[in-house]
């Protein structure tokens, strides 16, 4: 017995050390990716902070089967110095075992984001919700606050967001491209109108940083026929009723927004469901617009299903000049513990992007 005590430890010792001696040295896009566990990563439809020279990765933590397209868990966050090797920092925002609770386990919370609040010292993290036992009827966003990256965040909140609150209209939008309620045009400005009393559907979203500090959450409003390009407020925890309508009256998700060469560009995805179809992308001079439809970013073999992706996140590369990588997660609906990330280098040409598929590829790419 007192052979057994001693060779198990050892055993487990070393291979923990053969697999600290086999690090991630690049990216393969579509394959299981270990954390510093050697489990798949599990932080799906997620965005990525950069903090004091470390990237926060935060994302849904699925479980097995069909069940795991709800949360049962709650948010996963992990943490890396070099984009490929990951540590699991566990559960950084929980859901709640009160039936009651907005976030209670079993509610849909999909796609959680984080920023970093200058002025208030807080992390604070956005997410679009759909209520316990509503399918996607409830349409909301909820946010949440930790001081400190990897949580554990408190939630705040859950709502529509800009109640009461028409649009902003970028210098020399034509009249008739304006909202009217007491005539709609259209079947999205039919929705809009009929949600404007209690505020704007939020789904599919996405959270930005601008240079000058103000912060932008970008969400799929109108039954996915609009997105919102919509104000946070100060301390980045509510909404300031200044907001515009990107696409109007064309399904549009998944949107995934930055900025290069004072330019801002946006990605996102048609409405299939978990199907992958064509991304599409968009870019204006100012946050607000007017955007311009762009097609679809993606070239060769599998562009035409976005490499069986969807858009989730692009990262700016700290310390790299025009380096952005697109993140994608291909969906695993009947196995959602098995969905699987694609990171992709976007490529500029001029103010043209660009994106191909690769096998495998590293950094260095960008030099």
């Amino acid at each position: 017995m007192k052979y057994f005590k001693f060779l198990l430890p050892a055993t487990l010792l070393l291979n923990s050390l053969a697999f600290a001696q086999s690090k991630v040295k690049n990216f393969t896009p579509g394959a299981i990716w270990p954390d510093n566990k050697g489990v798949h990563i599990n932080a799906h439809g997620g965005g990525i902070l950069f903090k004091n020279g470390t990237y926060y990765w935060f994302g849904e933590h699925k479980i097995a089967g069909g069940a795991g397209n709800k949360a049962m868990i709650g948010v996963h966050c992990y943490s890396s110095k070099d984009l490929y090797n990951w540590k699991d920092q566990g559960i950084s925002l929980s859901v709640s075992e009160d039936p009651e609770n907005d976030i209670a386990k079993g509610c849909i919370l999909e796609r959680p984001k984080v920023v970093y609040n200058a002025k208030t010292k807080k992390y604070v993290m956005w997410f679009h919700l759909e209520l316990n036992g509503q399918s996607y009827k409830a349409a909301r966003t909820g946010v949440a606050i930790s001081d400190k990256v990897t949580g554990p965040y408190a939630f705040i909140k859950s709502y529509r967001p800009n109640a009461g609150f028409m649009p902003f209209y970028p210098e020399g939008t034509p009249e008739s491209d304006k909202v009217n309620c007491e005539q709609p045009k259209n079947k999205s400005e039919g929705f809009f109108c009929r949600d404007l009393p209690g505020g704007q559907m939020a789904r599919d979203m996405n959270l930005f940083v601008d240079d000058d500090g103000k912060a932008y959450h970008i969400f799929s409003a109108e039954e996915n026929f609009t997105l919102d390009v919509a104000e946070l407020n100060a301390d980045y925890t509510g909404h300031t009723g200044k907001y515009s309508r990107v696409y109007a009256g064309h399904q549009t998700e998944a949107p995934a927004l930055f900025k290069h060469n004072g330019i801002y560009y946006m990605i996102g995805s048609g409405t299939t469901g978990w199907a992958p179809n064509p991304a599409r992308w968009f870019t204006a001079k100012s946050i607000y617009g007017p955007w311009t439809y762009h097609g679809n970013p993606c070239i060769g073999k599998g562009a035409e299903i976005t490499f069986g992706g969807q858009s989730t996140y692009v990262l700016p590369v700290s310390g790299k000049k025009d380096a952005f990588i697109f993140i994608a997660d291909k969906w695993a609906p009947k196995d959602a513990i098995d969905g699987r990330y694609l990171w992709l280098p976007i490529t500029f040409k001029g103010n043209d992007i660009e994106i191909n598929w690769l096998d495998s590829w590293d950094l260095k790419i960008f030099n």
